[in-house]
């Protein structure tokens, strides 16, 4: 790594504060780093786990569906669907992790059962109503982890990248340039102690 810097001791006192910096940043970026990526392993499990949950649920909320429309048909099961009055409203938050803005999202449902009337209506229809409305809180939660591990991430890749970039070009370019420097300094104080002796030689001689 080419050092083009004078040699003098201000900026050796200088670039030895750099490279302090720089270190305690690096210090501070690889515990975050390191927290991050700890941050990441629970929540990517704990997405896994939701997700199946979700899928589990959703597979057996459509089992029903299949039966409701085998008892009652696909006409009635179309009809019966539009008396059904379920409202929802999300309400999105934020908190911090590591710096980071991550979602906390509530859902809020509001129903008035009975929809229709239960005359005619199969047991299987208000089954799959059931099924489904419950499903709407995990499917909140599902999306509030995805967005929660998309973002954190995207910042432990961002954190990353400044880690290495410190560890692997700030940091030696530093500790070169302070050897360089010092080196320098030193080097030249030895040729001016030489010279300094060779003059109260040459006036000895006189």
């Amino acid at each position: 790594m080419k050092v083009n810097i004078a040699a003098t001791k201000t900026n050796l006192l200088k670039t030895r504060k750099s490279l302090a910096l720089t270190r305690e940043g690096f210090e501070l970026l690889d515990e975050k780093r390191r927290i991050l990526l700890s941050e990441l392993t629970a929540i990517i499990d704990s997405v896994d786990e939701h997700q199946k949950r979700v899928d589990d649920a959703l597979g057996e909320a459509y089992k029903v569906v299949d039966r409701a429309v085998v008892a009652s048909g696909r006409q009635r099961c179309e009809a019966v669907s539009y008396a059904v009055a379920i409202k929802s409203e999300l309400s999105i938050s934020q908190r911090r992790v590591m710096g980071v803005n991550v979602p906390v999202i509530s859902l809020d449902i509001d129903d008035r059962p009975p929809y229709y009337s239960p005359h005619g209506v199969n047991l299987y229809v208000d089954e799959t109503i059931e099924r489904f409305k419950a499903m709407l809180p995990m499917l909140a939660q599902l999306a509030e982890k995805k967005i929660t591990l998309l973002r954190l991430a995207r910042e432990a890749q961002k954190t990353i990248r400044k880690v290495n970039a410190l560890e692997k070009i700030y940091i030696p370019y530093y500790d070169e340039t302070v050897k360089y420097i010092a080196d320098r300094l030193d080097e030249e104080s030895r040729d001016s102690f030489s010279m300094l002796k060779l003059i109260k030689k040459a006036k000895a001689r006189q």
